[in-house]
């Protein structure tokens, strides 16, 4: 894939109640994006979350939609539609269950893994052909126990590993978004 990003999603859930859970990794990366690049993102009626534009790496846009988890998809296409974007111009960032805490890695395509946000965002999109950022969160160990778990906030530990694998994301954020996707995957397959 050698296109370059135009939109980072973050994928979480709304609210403070939701706040500090792990289903929110997602939206912890786009705030830290923000922050890095300056970004200003906030609530966009038009676009069903908070979205910010700024000028750093070609106009880079941000989405945090503000839809729940299992609605995602309303957000990414009203936005990759009003932008005319392509899907590979599109990384969803996104906790996953199957990677320990302070893992990140980087996926082009595939499918859902029983992610809702992901689901729903092929749903709405119809393709797969997007590149995923999946930040580690750990697995309770029980199918049973995952939707408590991805709806609880980590411990101090599992938390400080999930900041880890964000930051490591972060600075490889450059040549993932300029569409050097193999030397961002192979630095964050190397590390942890």
């Amino acid at each position: 894939m050698s296109q370059s990003i135009r939109l980072i999603v973050g994928l979480g859930n709304p609210t403070a109640r939701y706040e500090k859970t792990r289903h929110n990794a997602g939206f912890w990366f786009v705030d830290g994006a923000a922050r890095d690049l300056r970004v200003s993102v906030r609530p966009e009626a038009r676009f069903h979350g908070c979205f910010g534009r700024g000028d750093a790496l070609g106009g880079l846009m941000l989405l945090k939609p503000s839809t729940y988890m299992n609605r995602s998809g309303s957000a990414v296409a009203t936005v990759v539609s009003y932008f005319k974007l392509k899907p590979d111009q599109l990384l969803v960032v996104h906790d996953e269950l199957d990677l320990a805490p302070g893992v990140a890695r980087l996926k082009s395509g595939g499918g859902h893994g029983g992610h809702n946000g992901l689901k729903d965002i092929l749903a709405h999109l119809g393709t797969a052909d997007f590149l995923r950022l999946r930040l580690g969160i750990g697995h309770p160990g029980d199918r049973a126990r995952v939707a408590d778990y991805v709806l609880d906030a980590p411990n101090g530990v599992d938390g400080a590993l999930i900041d880890e694998a964000i930051q490591r994301g972060l600075l490889e954020l450059e040549d993932i978004v300029r569409g050097e996707t193999a030397r961002a995957m192979n630095r964050l397959n190397a590390s942890r």
